[in-house]
Protein backbone atom coordinates (compact mmCIF):
# COMPACT_ATOMS: atom_id res chain seq x y z
CA UNK A 1 0.00 0.00 0.00
CA UNK A 2 2.75 1.81 0.44
CA UNK A 3 3.95 2.07 -2.97
CA UNK A 4 0.59 3.09 -4.10
CA UNK A 5 0.87 5.90 -1.85
CA UNK A 6 3.55 7.28 -2.75
CA UNK A 7 3.69 6.54 -6.52
CA UNK A 8 0.43 8.86 -6.46
CA UNK A 9 1.37 11.29 -4.06
CA UNK A 10 4.71 12.09 -6.93
CA UNK A 11 2.71 11.69 -9.42
CA UNK A 12 0.18 14.73 -8.35
CA UNK A 13 3.19 16.61 -7.49
CA UNK A 14 5.09 15.30 -10.69
CA UNK A 15 1.23 16.80 -12.83
CA UNK A 16 0.14 19.56 -10.90
CA UNK A 17 3.95 21.50 -10.47
CA UNK A 18 4.98 24.32 -12.75
CA UNK A 19 8.58 26.04 -12.49
CA UNK A 20 10.99 23.45 -12.02
CA UNK A 21 11.79 21.56 -8.62
CA UNK A 22 12.37 24.65 -6.35
CA UNK A 23 8.57 25.44 -7.46
CA UNK A 24 7.62 22.36 -5.76
CA UNK A 25 9.59 22.03 -2.65
CA UNK A 26 6.43 23.39 -1.09
CA UNK A 27 3.98 20.70 -2.47
CA UNK A 28 6.67 17.93 -1.63
CA UNK A 29 6.42 19.45 1.81
CA UNK A 30 2.80 19.69 2.37
CA UNK A 31 2.66 16.01 0.88
CA UNK A 32 5.38 14.35 2.66
CA UNK A 33 5.72 16.20 6.01
CA UNK A 34 2.07 17.37 6.75
CA UNK A 35 -0.39 14.95 4.79
CA UNK A 36 1.38 11.77 5.45
CA UNK A 37 3.95 12.12 7.74
CA UNK A 38 6.86 10.49 5.93
CA UNK A 39 9.50 12.66 7.02
CA UNK A 40 9.73 15.19 9.91
CA UNK A 41 10.88 18.70 8.97
CA UNK A 42 13.96 18.52 10.25
CA UNK A 43 14.43 15.09 8.09
CA UNK A 44 13.21 17.51 5.00
CA UNK A 45 15.30 20.29 5.26
CA UNK A 46 17.96 17.82 4.91
CA UNK A 47 16.64 16.32 1.69
CA UNK A 48 16.62 19.78 0.47
CA UNK A 49 19.80 20.60 1.09
CA UNK A 50 20.85 17.34 -0.30
CA UNK A 51 19.04 17.05 -3.34
CA UNK A 52 20.58 21.19 -4.09
CA UNK A 53 24.21 19.31 -3.43
CA UNK A 54 23.35 16.37 -5.74
CA UNK A 55 23.56 16.47 -9.54
CA UNK A 56 20.24 16.57 -11.32
CA UNK A 57 17.37 18.19 -10.84
CA UNK A 58 16.23 19.20 -7.48
CA UNK A 59 12.53 18.43 -7.27
CA UNK A 60 13.63 14.90 -9.07
CA UNK A 61 16.61 14.28 -6.64
CA UNK A 62 14.06 15.07 -3.42
CA UNK A 63 11.52 12.46 -4.73
CA UNK A 64 14.09 9.88 -5.43
CA UNK A 65 15.76 10.72 -1.56
CA UNK A 66 11.86 10.46 -0.36
CA UNK A 67 11.04 7.64 -1.94
CA UNK A 68 13.64 5.57 0.04
CA UNK A 69 12.40 6.93 3.27
CA UNK A 70 8.92 6.36 2.71
CA UNK A 71 9.70 2.87 2.00
CA UNK A 72 12.69 2.24 2.96
CA UNK A 73 14.12 0.46 -0.04
CA UNK A 74 15.71 1.48 -3.33
CA UNK A 75 12.27 0.40 -5.23
CA UNK A 76 10.47 2.99 -3.42
CA UNK A 77 12.91 5.56 -4.89
CA UNK A 78 13.04 4.36 -8.22
CA UNK A 79 8.89 4.11 -7.82
CA UNK A 80 9.16 8.16 -6.61
CA UNK A 81 11.21 9.12 -9.45
CA UNK A 82 9.32 7.74 -12.04
CA UNK A 83 6.06 8.77 -10.57
CA UNK A 84 7.67 12.59 -10.41
CA UNK A 85 8.63 12.61 -14.42
CA UNK A 86 6.02 10.50 -15.60
CA UNK A 87 2.98 13.37 -15.87
CA UNK A 88 5.94 16.12 -17.75
CA UNK A 89 6.91 12.97 -20.23
CA UNK A 90 3.33 12.18 -21.29
CA UNK A 91 2.49 15.72 -21.43
CA UNK A 92 5.07 16.78 -23.24
CA UNK A 93 5.01 14.30 -25.86
CA UNK A 94 0.91 14.54 -26.00
CA UNK A 95 1.47 18.69 -26.74
CA UNK A 96 4.84 19.01 -28.02
CA UNK A 97 3.44 19.04 -32.14
CA UNK A 98 0.74 21.27 -30.69
CA UNK A 99 2.79 23.80 -28.92
CA UNK A 100 5.61 24.08 -31.69
CA UNK A 101 2.55 24.98 -34.26
CA UNK A 102 0.76 27.40 -31.93
CA UNK A 103 3.95 28.75 -29.67
CA UNK A 104 2.83 32.45 -31.10
CA UNK A 105 -0.59 32.52 -30.72
CA UNK A 106 -1.39 35.49 -28.48
CA UNK A 107 -3.89 32.97 -25.93
CA UNK A 108 -1.08 30.72 -26.01
CA UNK A 109 1.82 33.52 -25.14
CA UNK A 110 -0.79 35.14 -22.98
CA UNK A 111 -1.50 31.37 -20.30
CA UNK A 112 2.72 31.56 -20.26
CA UNK A 113 2.86 34.73 -19.19
CA UNK A 114 0.90 34.48 -16.80
CA UNK A 115 2.35 31.08 -15.52
CA UNK A 116 5.74 32.79 -15.06
CA UNK A 117 4.65 35.24 -12.16
CA UNK A 118 2.96 32.15 -10.18
CA UNK A 119 5.98 30.00 -10.33
CA UNK A 120 7.99 33.10 -8.70
CA UNK A 121 5.90 33.03 -5.98
CA UNK A 122 6.05 29.12 -5.78
CA UNK A 123 9.73 29.36 -5.75
CA UNK A 124 9.48 32.49 -2.72
CA UNK A 125 6.84 30.25 -1.20
CA UNK A 126 9.84 27.17 -1.10
CA UNK A 127 12.34 29.92 0.56
CA UNK A 128 9.99 30.67 2.74
CA UNK A 129 9.08 26.84 3.89
CA UNK A 130 13.09 26.62 4.72
CA UNK A 131 12.52 29.11 6.95
CA UNK A 132 11.90 27.17 9.87
CA UNK A 133 13.33 26.46 13.67
CA UNK A 134 15.46 23.66 12.06
CA UNK A 135 17.32 26.46 9.34
CA UNK A 136 17.84 29.27 12.18
CA UNK A 137 19.86 31.68 10.74
CA UNK A 138 22.39 33.28 12.63
CA UNK A 139 25.58 35.79 12.35
CA UNK A 140 27.80 32.89 11.31
CA UNK A 141 25.46 31.42 9.10
CA UNK A 142 25.33 34.92 7.59
CA UNK A 143 29.08 35.06 7.40
CA UNK A 144 28.95 32.47 5.92
CA UNK A 145 26.45 33.52 3.00
CA UNK A 146 27.98 36.71 1.90
CA UNK A 147 31.35 35.02 2.07
CA UNK A 148 30.28 32.28 -0.61
CA UNK A 149 28.42 35.26 -2.45
CA UNK A 150 31.58 37.00 -2.90
CA UNK A 151 33.77 34.22 -3.52
CA UNK A 152 31.19 33.47 -6.28
CA UNK A 153 30.69 36.71 -7.88
CA UNK A 154 33.88 38.53 -7.74
CA UNK A 155 36.34 35.89 -7.87
CA UNK A 156 34.35 33.58 -9.80
CA UNK A 157 35.07 30.14 -7.64
CA UNK A 158 34.02 27.04 -9.04
CA UNK A 159 30.46 25.34 -7.49
CA UNK A 160 32.14 22.28 -6.22
CA UNK A 161 34.95 24.25 -4.43
CA UNK A 162 32.51 26.39 -3.00
CA UNK A 163 30.51 23.48 -1.53
CA UNK A 164 33.47 21.52 -0.25
CA UNK A 165 34.85 25.02 1.67
CA UNK A 166 31.26 25.67 2.94
CA UNK A 167 30.73 22.43 4.36
CA UNK A 168 34.38 22.27 5.64
CA UNK A 169 33.70 25.98 7.48
CA UNK A 170 30.14 24.81 8.57
CA UNK A 171 31.76 21.76 10.25
CA UNK A 172 34.24 23.77 11.65
CA UNK A 173 31.84 27.01 12.74
CA UNK A 174 29.35 24.72 14.30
Amino acid sequence: MIYAQVFWTFFKIGLFNFGGGYAMISFIQNEVVFKHAWLTSAQFTDIVAVSQMTPGPVGINMATYTGYAATGSAWGSALATLAVCLPSFMIMILLAGWFLKHRENKPVKAVFGGLRPAIVGLIAAAALVLCNKENFVDGKSVLLFALAFLLTARYKLHPIKLILAAGLCGYLMY
